[in-house]
Formats: structure tokens, C-alpha cells, sequence
């Protein structure tokens, strides 16, 4: 099998280096610092979070051109805010056969392939950029409940979690899902396949969508978040409004909120990654995890007062920050 990474951040550069590791023939696709890094050491530099680096050779491009065919397998862990700009480039690296695995954040492209409706979110697949160049028929789906860093170009840092699931968007598991899952096991992620994909990409979203931009908004670690009464009770009436999407859609969410409070309030100070971002002058990822909730709750009929209110003070926030586009 051979397995192309487009992205070497956090999440993609921890699983290049894990496969590569474990003797799959990866390939990343990278550019600027990060490519010149991996080149000049020879590698990616993979810091665990039980101690201990190694540098893990990998091959990387700055162009799918340069792939020499299309791979089996091609993994997409860019940012959900660079995606529409970057399909086609990764469109380019998807043969006939290849099996596209996006590691992202937030409602994919794919994601109403396999629940029996017709809809497209304009805010993240805007004009279908995305849709038609990366068919959802292609893909496997994933959610990551990992966390990582790159405390330098080349360098990643695990810090938390080994679980991702995979799963088929009609439904359950199929041969292309455990010949990726076989690999990913090798490499030392606790991979399990889900009967409904969907159902655990919208159940990450559903504590994302409010801790993410909570922290933004704030500049506050995930604890002081939910140890201020005023600020927990409107992120558990947005969590409420997500929950009635979601069912609309046949994706019900039976825990309740404050029960998912108490396992984010016990990781402690956890700076979310659109905080992280904002702090480093990155673009934030508010359409994939916050604005296609609200453009799902029109197209369904479900109304999300409080989700539109965070999605505005959010938004504003950012675009005053130059972080999301004005208007």
C-alpha cells in the first residue's frame, strides 16, 4: 500500500511518521519550511507523548506532479480553511482507485453521502470546489481523538490520544476500511470502525463547536470556560440546538450536555486549537465547525438562535483580527 499525505501540520506530519515507522510506504506533500526541513534532516522529526524522538525518514513533494502515480491511499490533513483552495492540487494525486481519508475538523464535504439527503453547504464546499474533485464515493471517513503540535517546521509533537475511527459513509465497515485500518494498527493507533461514520463526525463537532470558539472569543483554557456559570449555560444551549439538528437529520445525540462538560472540564487547561491558531495569526476554522451548523439548521428547519450568536460574535472577532474573511 502506498499512502500519500497532504499536509505535514500536527495531525498529518504524527501520522506520516507512525506509518512510516511501521514500514508503509508513505509520501507527504508539503511546502515552504516544512518541506525544506524534512529534506535537509532526512526526515520527520517525532516526538512522543511518553517521551523520547527519532527522526523517521519520509519522502516529500511539493506537488502531486511529482507522485509518479496515484497512490492507494491519500490522506488529507490540511486545515478545513485551506481545503476549497487545495482540492484541486489534491484532486490531482486521486487515481480511479485511490481511497481518500480526510483527517479534519468540523462537517466534511462528504459528509451527506449515505444519509439520504441532497445537501450541499456552501460553507465547506463552496460552489462544490471541493465535491468535484474529491468524489464522496472515494472516501472513507474519520474522526481523530488525538492531539499533536509542531513546535517547529519537520517537528511533531504527540501529545494525547491514539483513537481514530473509520468508517464508510453508507455505512459500516468494507475490505478498503480495514486495509487502511491494518496499517494505521501497525502504526500504534487504536483504530475502530464504525457502524455510522457520520454519527461520531457530528458527535466530535458537537463539543468542538462550542469550546473552539468559546476560547477565541475569551482567550480562556477550556477549565475557566466551563467554571464560569454564565458562559457553560450558553454553551449547553448551543450543544441543545446542535442535538435537534442532529436528530432532524437522523444523527441523535443521547448524552446530555453538561455530562460532555465534565469530561472537557477533567483534561484541565487545554488551549483548543482555533485558540492556538488565533494566537499565532492563523486563519480560523469557524465555517467548518461553527457556520455549516447554522447553515444545516436552515436547510433542515431547525432554528440556532444561540449558535448564530456565537457564530456572529465569533466572526467578528476573527475578521477583526484578520483571521476570517470580511464580509
Amino acid at each position: 500500500m502506498r499512502v500519500c499525505v497532504f499536509g505535514l501540520g500536527a495531525i498529518g506530519g504524527l501520522v506520516a511518521a507512525r506509518l512510516g515507522r511501521a514500514g508503509v510506504d508513505v509520501v507527504a506533500v508539503a511546502r515552504g519550511a516544512t518541506s525544506r526541513a524534512v529534506r535537509e534532516r532526512g526526515g520527520l522529526v517525532l516526538v512522543e507523548a511518553a517521551g523520547g524522538s527519532e527522526r523517521i525518514p519520509l519522502d516529500v513533494v511539493e506537488d502531486a506532479a511529482e507522485l509518479g502515480g496515484p497512490p492507494d491511499v491519500v490522506v488529507i490533513a490540511v486545515k478545513a480553511t485551506a481545503l476549497p483552495g487545495a482540492a484541486a492540487a489534491i484532486g490531482r494525486a486521486v487515481g480511479p482507485r485511490s481511497v481518500i481519508v480526510p483527517a479534519m475538523n468540523g462537517v466534511p464535504w462528504w459528509f451527506f453521502h449515505g444519509l439520504g439527503r441532497d445537501v450541499r453547504l456552501e460553507s465547506t464546499d463552496p460552489g462544490r470546489s471541493v465535491s468535484s474533485v474529491l468524489p464522496p464515493g472515494q472516501v472513507v471517513g474519520s474522526v481523530l481523538h488525538l492531539a499533536a503540535s509542531c513546535p517547529g517546521p519537520g517537528v511533531v509533537r504527540h501529545t494525547a490520544g491514539e483513537r481514530i475511527i473509520l468508517g464508510e459513509p453508507l455505512g459500516g465497515g468494507s475490505e478498503r476500511v480495514e486495509a487502511i485500518a491494518g496499517p494505521l494498527r501497525r502504526a500504534g493507533f487504536d483504530v475502530e470502525v464504525a457502524e455510522r461514520i457520520q454519527r461520531a463526525v457530528w458527535f466530535k463537532l458537537w463539543g468542538n463547536m462550542t469550546m473552539n470558539p468559546l476560547s477565541v472569543l475569551t482567550g480562556a483554557t477550556m477549565d475557566r470556560i466551563l467554571d464560569d456559570p454564565l458562559v457553560r449555560a450558553f454553551a449547553t444551549a448551543c450543544m441543545r440546538e446542535a442535538a435537534d439538528v442532529g436528530a432532524r437529520i437522523g444523527l441523535p445525540i443521547d448524552t446530555d450536555p453538561e455530562d460532555r462538560h465534565a469530561i472537557s472540564r477533567g483534561l484541565g487547561a487545554v488551549r483548543t486549537s482555533m485558540l492556538q491558531d488565533a494566537e499565532a495569526g492563523r486563519p480560523v476554522e469557524l465555517d467548518a465547525l461553527v457556520t455549516s451548523v447554522t447553515e444545516l439548521g436552515r436547510a433542515v428547519g431547525v432554528p440556532t438562535p444561540s449558535i448564530d450568536a456565537l457564530l456572529g460574535l465569533a466572526r467578528l472577532n476573527a475578521q477583526v483580527r484578520g483571521l476570517y474573511p470580511a464580509g
